[in-house]
Formats: structure tokens, sequence, C-alpha cells
């Protein structure tokens, strides 16, 4: 899942891109406000986390802008400042949620599926597909009530086509959902993780079609 995170404490930062990445998320990370909104308009990220305290542009004035572009991308502030007052601001500026500084990294986690969600409007938490179920906040794969063992990327990409099922996700598309921009991916990555998805729920479940796609039938 492509995330944009907009934050310019570098400590803070480097730690939280760490972190999601070890979720499986493809994190973006952009240190200031004026690069964090080009971000936004030039490329689709699943969820932003901004932050309010930023340079050249605040937190408040990107999400004034990306609101105003039409862009309705769920967007999670990160503040310092815990008062009434700034939490209206922020939400009626624009904002899907609001966290104060320090925070869990485990509420954030569950905050950013919550807003993902509620973004592709599904209710249950658990994404279910012939015998097949993942629980996207407990990293569990179960195949007919069994256990399944999933590296982050099986797991993210098992989950990024059950989100989508019924319709075949390109290879491209997958490569843009699960890496951020700085990474190199080998040519090879997708059909690998693919394979591997198949030897574990079965031949069936993913079924492609060269030039078009994966998809997991809904």
């Amino acid at each position: 899942m492509r995330l944009l995170l907009i934050e310019d404490d570098t400590m803070l930062g480097s730690s939280l891109k760490k972190a999601l990445e070890k979720h499986a998320y493809g994190v973006d990370w952009m240190q200031d406000g004026e690069t964090g909104l080009a971000a936004m308009q030039d490329s689709s990220f699943a969820v932003v986390v901004l932050d309010v305290n930023l340079p050249k542009m605040s937190g408040l004035e990107v999400l004034r802008a990306t609101r105003r572009d039409k862009n309705l991308v769920p967007i999670l502030l990160l503040t310092a400042r815990d008062t009434p007052l700034h939490k209206v601001e922020g939400l009626d500026s624009g904002a899907d949620d609001y966290l104060v500084k320090p925070f869990d990294l485990d509420e954030l986690l569950a905050r950013l599926r919550a807003l993902v969600r509620r973004s592709e409007g599904r209710v249950d938490t658990i994404l279910k597909c012939a015998d097949v179920e993942v629980d996207p906040a407990a990293k569990v794969v179960r195949k007919a009530s069994n256990q399944v063992m999933m590296t982050a990327k099986e797991f993210q990409l098992l989950k990024l086509l059950m989100e989508r099922a019924g319709k075949y996700v390109t290879k491209s598309d997958i490569e843009y959902a699960l890496y951020s921009a700085e990474s190199a991916v080998e040519s090879n990555t997708t059909e690998v993780t693919i394979y591997n998805l198949r030897k574990k729920l079965g031949s069936d479940f993913i079924k492609s079609i060269r030039g078009v796609g994966y998809m997991v039938d809904a």
C-alpha cells in the first residue's frame, strides 16, 4: 500500500518510514510542505500522514490546498499541540483523523487501516475470498481456518488483490502500491511473490492474464 509521509523531523521521519515499511507499506517521505503537496499532485496514495508544523508550507496549508484540488485522499494529521481548538482547525480544514505526538505506533497503524477501509467503503475488517481470510490488523492469513505463514510482501500483495477482488490488478499497479518511489524493484519480484502465494493458497486462487494482470475472484 502506497503511503505518503510528510514530516520534517529527521529522527521521527526516519523511524516512522522504517516502521511502516516493516508493515509492508511503500513509503514516500517528504520533509517540507511544498514538496509534500507536489507529491500529492503528481502521484496517488492510499493514505497520507501529514505533520502540522512544516517548513516552506504548513501542514494545514498543504491540507487546504489538497482539498481545493478536490483530492480526497485520506489524511491523518500529526501534531504536538493537543488542544480542542487545534483539533477543530485541523478537522475543519479537511483532515480525516488527528494524532497527537508522542503516539503509539500500533495506534497509528490502526488509524491508518481504518482510514483506508473507510475510503474503500468497507465495513468488515476481515477480507474473505473463497476459503481464504486476511486479517489486516493481526497480519494473519487463514485458508480453510488454518493459519498460513506469509512474508510481509506476500501478505501485502494478497491483501491488495483481495481488496480489489473481481478486478484485474496490473503488475505496475502492484509495484506502485507496494514499493516507495526510491525502491529498486527486481523485474521478476511480482511474479516470484505470486508464485509463492499460489504454492501456499492453491494454484487456482490467483488468476492471471499475460499483459493484463492478476485477480482473485470476489
